[in-house]
Order: C-alpha cells, then structure tokens, then sequence
C-alpha cells in the first residue's frame, strides 16, 4: 500500500483527481472504477472543471461503477445512477452508453451480477478503481464477513451502513437494504486501486485496513494484497494511525524516486 497523509479533504480530493487525469492522459480510453458516496463529490468537481477546461477529454473513457441500491431505478433521486450522472456524466464528454452501473431494478439480480463481471472483464478490465470506505471497513457494499474473492454479487446491508445512509432519505421513504455490489475479488483485479478517506469517523477504518490482520472483518484489509493500492486521507483519517511519521517518511522517499526516474528520462 502506497499511504498518502494529506492536511485536509480539499488536498485528498485535488491529489486523487490529478491521478486519474494523469491517467487519462496516459491512456485516453481508459476503464474506469467509479464510486459513490459524499467522498468523491469534490475529485469529481474537480474533473468536471478539468474537462470543461479542456485539460482532459472523457470521449473514449468506459466506466463501472461498484455498487448500486437493489430495488431502485436509476431515476430514482436516491439510486447511484442519478448520483452519477448529476455529479459527473452530465456536465462531461464522456458518453453515456459507455457508463455502467448495476441495475437496481433488474428483474433477474443474480443474472445482472454475472453479466456485469462479464462485461467488465470484455472492456478489458478496470484501469483505476476509485474507492470510499465505511466507518465498518466496507468497499463497495462488501460488508464485513465478505470473502475476500467475492465477485459481484446481491448483498444484504449491515445495520450501521443503513443508519449512515438514512440522511439521504426522506423521512418515511423507502430505503433499499439489500445491493448490487462488486466483489472484493473484482475489486482487486483492477490495475490500480485508489482509496479516499477524509474525516475522523473513518480513522478506525483506516487503522483496520492498512494496520490490521487481512480480515474479512474489516473488508478494505484486502488492499494489502493489492499490488498497487493508493490510500489518500487526510490528517483527521490518519490520526489513529501508529506509524503515520514512518508512513510520512516513505511517501517522501517515494516522491524522491519518482523525481530521479523522470529526470532520467527526460535525459535518454
């Protein structure tokens, strides 16, 4: 795991949205993983800034989004459907048929779950898959106890996920408790992982991933077997941390690297 310790959400979100620009630019018709959630609302502002600046082109990008609410249509207010394209898909060029998100509305779920690996695995697999992580541990909707190969599957939601989630509801709605999610095995199988954690309710969380035993228990432990898993948070995810100076200390070395590798580069 690289661990990158910013100072606040606003340094998380531009670091991580400069990522998959760099990303794009490398490789302009990249897949990408795509999550939902109150994290990522600021790295996607700053995407959309960037493409209507014309500092970066969504034109060939496919996209697969990690989970969906099970039993909502996609113009459902609450689904990640409507999510996706209110925060990104409509203010960008990419082009619509080419995001994906599970179907919440499937009238087969265990069939929509087998043809969205399928799908995944034709467009060539996920390049870069951006990640949240629940106050539990989740990625995705993998709950703790999710076996560490799952594939995408239908999920019941733990209790506290439900409580985290009701703010989005109105009082008396209805609220999915079951989801469509990728599995944590698909989720490793992307390239490059890059997890997101701002706040100080996810610094338990955090200190169960990247310091804990690799345990079903807490699900963002698998990163550990990834072979290119980026964790940024900022200080407050950070605090409880016991190396976070050691952390600090390797990024540093880390950035020193890539410098003399660039400038050796820029010398062939």
């Amino acid at each position: 795991m690289q661990i990158v310790i910013l100072k606040d959400s606003a340094e998380v979100a531009e670091y991580g949205a400069n990522l998959i620009i760099n990303q794009l630019k490398r490789k302009s018709d990249s897949v990408l993983g795509l999550a939902t959630g109150s994290t990522p609302v600021s790295l996607y502002q700053r995407l959309v800034a960037a493409n209507q600046a014309g500092a970066v082109t969504f034109k060939g990008v496919t996209s697969f989004n990690l989970d969906e609410y099970l039993g909502l249509e996609g113009s459902h207010p609450q689904s990640y459907r409507y999510f996706m394209d209110s925060q990104l898909f409509d203010a960008i060029d990419i082009n619509k048929d080419n995001t994906h998100v599970p179907p919440g509305d499937a009238e087969d779920p265990i069939a929509a779950c087998e043809a969205y690996e399928a799908r995944i695995q034709a467009a060539g697999g996920i390049d870069i898959q951006l990640l949240g992580i629940g106050r539990n541990g989740h990625i995705g909707f993998n709950e703790p106890s999710s076996g560490l190969m799952s594939r995408t599957r239908v999920k019941t939601l733990t209790q506290a996920t439900i409580e985290d989630n009701a703010r989005f509801f109105a009082e008396g709605e209805y609220q999915p408790h079951l989801s469509i999610t990728m599995g944590i095995g698909t989720i490793l199988d992307a390239k490059k992982v890059l997890l997101l954690a701002t706040g100080e309710s996810k610094s338990d969380a955090i200190r169960a991933a990247v310091e804990g035993a690799l345990s079903a228990a807490c699900p963002a432990s698998a990163l550990q077997l990834h072979r290119d898993a980026v964790l940024v948070i900022d200080e407050a995810a950070a605090s409880k941390l016991a190396d976070k100076e050691f952390y600090r200390h390797i990024e540093a070395e880390n950035q020193l690297l890539q410098a003399r590798l660039a400038a050796l580069k820029a010398g062939e």
